[in-house]
């Protein structure tokens, strides 16, 4: 029986891939760097930022990169050009808290850019228990031991919990760890044969199918 939800945050709980590629190469072109194109950001999306962003624009400075991403990204999130959870999701969230789910959020994002996520005000303060970001995790996914802390937080077994999430990493980690994995398609990146590497338990072609498997 599930009684925990853990969900990805990225191409998952909110679309936001198209939208960090043009944020990104705005910084990017602010420090004198010509654009990256789509498919080079798409082929490491998921990775901490400060990783991907080497491999992104080869040459770029990415503490300066990362400082300036940081300091931009508050205005997008106030303008609505990032990180908007939509009203559907909200209440399929408000769904399963109304069923006793407990939920959280595991993501490789680091503190600077879930800040604006964990203030009080933010609605998914009021929805998840538990916010997991690279600066709170000991391990980060791909790797299995990234659920350790969540699974001895709720104090559940492994398979009492399922992730949801866009990446076979999510897969890989999540499965690895001994969860259920739902992989979710809604973003249009990712096909079922990307996959292939994982057990999926269960395919969500939107975020709210994911009550089909959970229920």
């Amino acid at each position: 029986m599930i009684k925990v939800v853990i969900v990805d945050f990225d191409d998952t709980l909110t679309m936001t891939e198209e939208a960090f590629f043009n944020i990104e190469n705005e910084v990017a072109a602010g420090m004198g760097f010509a654009p990256m194109t789509r498919q080079v950001h798409q082929k490491n999306w998921g990775t901490t930022i400060n990783k991907a962003i080497a491999e992104r624009i080869p040459g770029i400075d990415t503490d300066e990169f990362v400082k300036r991403l940081v300091k931009y990204l508050p205005k997008c999130v106030a303008s609505g050009k990032v990180d908007t959870i939509s009203e559907r999701n909200i209440g399929i969230l408000k769904q399963l808290n109304q069923t006793g789910m407990r939920l959280a959020i595991l993501t490789n994002r680091r503190i600077a850019e879930v800040k604006h996520l964990l203030d009080e005000t933010h609605i998914l303060n009021s929805l998840f228990e538990k916010i997991y970001h690279a600066d709170n995790l000991d391990y980060l996914k791909p790797d299995p031991r990234a659920f350790a802390q969540s699974l001895e937080y709720f104090e559940v077994k492994p398979d009492e919990a399922v992730y949801v999430g866009d990446s076979v990493g999510d897969g890989i980690s999540a499965k690895g760890a001994g969860l259920h994995f739902i992989a979710l398609l809604e973003s249009g990146l990712r096909t079922r044969d990307y996959f292939a590497p994982v057990n999926v338990d269960f395919f969500a072609h939107k975020f709210p199918d994911i009550l089909d498997y959970i229920k």
